[in-house]
């Protein structure tokens, strides 16, 4: 239980700064609802889950083999920002409101757009690896105890999407059309400045 908590404290702050993904999670929940917002954090979630996995795993095969892929990761990610960028930029406001399967499928493209968004940096193994090294969570050879690190790990992360997309869904009443325009023109442009930034770093 004690090394699960310690996942959950480190999924959870290692989530909590915001970024890219913090402005989409934001951006949706106002926009579309709680449920969109949620959606996109549990990608980044799945994510996180995936590269603490590999590094509490001590899969260093595929560590290796990401990290040796990061400058054409980083590309895809920046050019990725930079498409959403531009799409939010121009999206019109919407209600969040259709046909059942018809919302289903968007909750869907926005979980997968946000996993692979994340994955896009494979140096959070690294940082994860250092992180649980730090904490005394290094790789120990026991896959239970791995497990239940992982499982800490995402469900903190989680945990701060569940909190950042219900905070800000609080405020959705209270934004109008032209408030929602504003808010996809300001997003758009942070979006595509953190594309061009991750497309300046991968040079």
């Amino acid at each position: 239980m004690l090394i699960f908590l310690r996942g959950l404290i480190l999924g959870f702050f290692i989530a909590a700064p915001v970024g890219p993904i913090g402005i989409l999670c934001i951006r949706r929940s106002l926009a579309l609802g709680r449920m969109a917002g949620l959606v996109t954090g549990l990608g980044a979630a799945t994510a996180d889950g995936f590269y603490g996995g590999v590094a509490a795993f001590g899969l260093t095969f595929l560590s290796d083999l990401l990290v040796s892929q990061a400058f054409w990761l980083r590309v895809m990610g920046g050019l990725f920002l930079c498409y959403l960028g531009v799409k939010t930029f121009l999206a019109e406001p919407a209600d969040g409101r259709g046909a059942e399967p018809e919302v289903r499928r968007a909750y869907v493209s926005l979980y997968v757009s946000t996993v692979f968004l994340t994955l896009t940096n494979p140096l959070t193994i690294l940082m994860f690896a250092g992180v649980f090294a730090g904490a005394g969570l290094a790789a120990t050879g026991n896959d239970g105890v791995a497990a239940l690190l992982v499982t800490g790990v995402f469900m903190g992360s989680a945990l701060w999407w569940f909190l950042l997309s219900f905070g800000a869904s609080l405020f959705r009443t209270k934004v109008n059309a032209p408030n929602l325009r504003s808010l996809n023109k300001i997003s758009g442009l942070i979006l595509l400045i953190f594309g061009i930034i991750a497309l300046h770093s991968s040079g």
